[in-house]
């Protein structure tokens, strides 16, 4: 397939990258400065872009198979970043007729398992007003995906860890798996590309984490 990675210099955006680049796929990762992008590789391409700009970003999705997507704050006051870029790839999107999209949002976002025990309701719950402002972002973000005509999926993770690929966890469909508390980032990839072609995920937000 012929994928374009957005936030391709973030932990989860390489991880992206190396497991489709390993997996055979053509790989076009959008950076602001190619200089901080280390990774290299038959079958990759790196775009330069300004993630503000969406008809910048047009030559980068046209023709693609999927758009994969780990922009998003890294970390408190880099909310916003997540729906003001997104909506540029969207657009950019919709200008050139590409459909497929996979973008990184958050458990919090999702439904709580019917039978989640009372302290991971309590942790979600603590976890929404400690970073409010970064799940406001993503909120807002899901909104413009809802409203796009984009066969859009968003992933929800919980707490992120760093640790090798181990392709064991868990999806939901709508939903968070009960009491799942943590996944690592190249799970998060691996998940991602999973979905790829999953016409179950689309236009839904999943769930994954161990």
């Amino acid at each position: 397939m012929r994928l374009t990675v957005f936030g391709a210099t973030g932990r989860i955006g390489q991880e992206i990258v190396q497991q489709a680049l390993a997996a055979g796929h053509e790989v076009t990762a959008v950076v602001r400065d190619p200089s901080s992008f280390t990774i290299a590789g038959p079958g990759l391409q790196v775009f330069r872009a300004d993630l503000k700009e969406g008809e910048s970003l047009r030559e980068a999705v046209a023709g693609r198979d999927a758009v994969l997507s780990g922009l998003g704050a890294r970390k408190r006051g880099d909310a916003g970043i997540a729906a003001k870029l997104t909506r540029s790839v969207l657009w950019a999107m919709e200008a050139e007729g590409t459909r497929r999209l996979l973008v990184v949002s958050a458990a919090p976002l999702g439904e709580t398992a019917e039978h989640e025990p009372l302290l991971d309701r309590a942790m979600l719950a603590l976890i929404n007003s400690l970073l409010k402002p970064v799940y406001d972002d993503l909120r807002a973000m899901e909104t413009d995906l809802a409203a796009s005509t984009t066969d859009w999926t968003s992933v929800r993770p919980p707490r992120l860890l760093n640790k090798p690929l181990t392709g064991t966890y868990r999806t939901v469909v709508g939903a968070n798996p009960p009491s799942g508390r943590t996944i690592g980032r190249a799970d998060v990839a691996h998940a991602m590309l999973s979905m790829v072609e999953d016409g179950g995920t689309v236009k839904q937000g999943v769930g994954v984490a161990y």
